[in-house]
């Protein structure tokens, strides 16, 4: 266990304290039944569920890269769906993007022991804060409706910085609003090549949450973890 004290502790949200998949599942599910999709051509709500995922994939990575606006982002995940179903209606596609956007940040699921570690890491006096590539009006609505919102000091979101992880300015940015030095700091989160590569970039130790794919290749986060419980020891 490391013998440092960190005066400062940053969290992503989706995927590392709120679950997102379990979440957005919920979602969908709502939206096959709310807008009759089975009606429409789509009976298999497992086969809509992967298909809108791959879909959502690839559009954040185009979008992370710069190659894609947030709006094209927000309804073109769902118009692909519908089109490799033959549903070639823009105006449900558009209409199923606006609810999801607004059922979404309702659902309250979060990853096991994430109530516990936030309590354990306040009880020691660690301010915390998030930096999250969501968009700024989804994700305060997400801490909120699951009850968290309270355990952060600051919540920086790419939509209000301006910039996306990876990229090192959001990073410093959000110590600069924290009053803190990547020195006496440490970054967790889910996703290598956003949360750890960029943290790493802005000079950050990096806690690496996630038990579905292990830390390989180039990019290197000073800790692993496999459960949130785990930070309660490391930290």
């Amino acid at each position: 266990m490391p013998a440092r004290r960190y005066d400062h502790v940053f969290f992503d949200l989706d995927h590392t304290l709120w679950d997102f998949d379990t979440n957005s599942r919920e979602t969908l599910s709502d939206l096959h039944a709310e807008a009759g999709l089975a009606e429409r051509g789509i009976p298999d709500f497992e086969a809509f569920h992967q298909t809108y995922n791959r879909h959502n994939a690839v559009l954040w990575d185009r979008f992370r890269k710069g190659f894609i606006s947030r709006e094209d982002l927000r309804w073109k995940r769902m118009w692909r769906t519908l089109l490799e179903f033959r549903v070639t209606d823009e105006s449900l596609a558009r209409q199923l993007s606006e609810r999801y956007l607004e059922i979404l940040p309702t659902k309250r699921n979060l990853f096991l022991d994430t109530v516990a570690v936030l309590d354990n890491l306040r009880a020691k006096g660690y301010p915390m804060h998030l930096i999250t590539n969501g968009f700024e009006k989804t994700q305060h609505a997400k801490l909120r409706n699951s009850g968290i919102d309270g355990y952060f000091t600051h919540v920086v979101t790419s939509e209000a910085a301006g910039i996306m992880k990876p990229h090192a300015p959001i990073f410093e940015y959000a110590m600069r609003l924290a009053g803190t030095g990547p020195d006496r700091s440490v970054m967790i989160g889910d996703t290598l090549d956003a949360d750890i590569l960029g943290a790493n970039n802005a000079g950050m130790d990096t806690v690496y949450f996630n038990p579905q794919m292990p830390a390989d290749g180039d990019i290197r986060p000073t800790y692993v973890i496999a459960t949130l419980g785990e930070l309660m020891r490391l930290l």
